[in-house]
């Protein structure tokens, strides 16, 4: 038995699927029944019982779920114990996507700093959400600066909505605005076929009912206006890259209806250093709207 057991038993009691439990802790489904399968011949007892399309919790399972959760709440208070006796405790670490880091470093980290004089603010650049994720799990992160949703292991504070925008190579002829339908035949960069990122684009065409075409898939999102630029397709984005693309040449234009995202500071479920307290109090202040 180990943590990352007692992490999986958490998460599929909470989410009463093994496939949504297995996308909060993106990892594939089939490791994860695996996983359960494994726990529950090393205990000699069944924990998950099927019903319909999901699972129930058997009794025997309550209890471990029950003594799993605390077993998790206790590693965190030791390694929050830890970390005060730690001089680290003087750099703040946030992880964050590239998109969002220019918000971070134009408007929350000046402020911070500008208060906190002695902390110095170490950003850990990551490639996506699931990058953020993993830098928190892995402790290389205070604070994680990402979109929602994320797995339930973690604790997340709402910021902001952030619109997203086309960005398009110019000269197409398209509105200022862009209906959604326009989107049905239109080349796009979108993320690798089959990662979460793209189950989240394919679930945002199918409740609009449209089809647009993958001109270039990649997860290298630090490289995503290079094919824009390139002229292979259209890229749909956060407007925090707004300035980035127009400095580019590229053409931004909002969607009709517009479509806003939530932009969430997340964090492990332990108790936080000061500083980190600190920085989460500031940015809950308001400076980041």
């Amino acid at each position: 038995m180990n943590l990352q057991q007692l992490r999986y038993v958490v998460a599929t009691a909470e989410h009463r699927t093994m496939t949504d439990a297995a996308r909060s802790l993106y990892i594939a489904q089939p490791a994860l029944s695996r996983a359960i399968r494994d726990l529950e011949r090393e205990l000699g007892m069944t924990l998950f019982a099927r019903s319909g399309r999901g699972v129930v919790v058997t009794a025997q399972g309550r209890r471990v779920v029950k003594l799993a959760r605390e077993a998790l709440d206790a590693v965190h208070e030791i390694e929050s114990l830890a970390s005060h006796g730690r001089s680290a405790e003087t750099e703040l670490r946030i992880a964050s996507t590239p998109s969002l880091e220019p918000g971070l470093a134009g408007r929350l980290l000046p402020a911070y700093t500008e208060k906190n004089p002695a902390v110095r603010v170490h950003i850990v650049r990551c490639d996506g959400r699931d990058g953020v994720v993993s830098a928190i799990r892995d402790q290389r992160a205070d604070l994680g600066l990402t979109d929602l949703p994320v797995p339930t292991d973690l604790i997340s504070h709402p910021l902001e909505r952030q619109e997203v925008v086309l960005i398009s190579p110019p000269g197409l002829d398209l509105p200022d605005s862009v209906p959604m339908s326009r989107l049905t035949g239109m080349r796009l960069v979108l993320p690798a076929r089959g990662s979460a990122r793209r189950r989240e684009f394919e679930q945002m065409f199918a409740k609009y009912g449209v089809r647009p075409v993958a001109a270039a898939e990649t997860d290298e999102r630090g490289g995503w206006l290079s094919p824009v630029r390139a002229g292979v397709g259209s890229l749909l984005w956060y407007r925090g890259m707004a300035e980035q693309a127009m400095r580019a040449g590229l053409v931004v234009r909002s969607l009709d209806p517009p479509i806003r995202r939530v932009i969430a500071i997340v964090h492990a479920r332990r108790r936080l250093p000061v500083i980190v307290q600190d920085f989460l109090a500031l940015a809950e202040g308001g400076t980041a709207a």
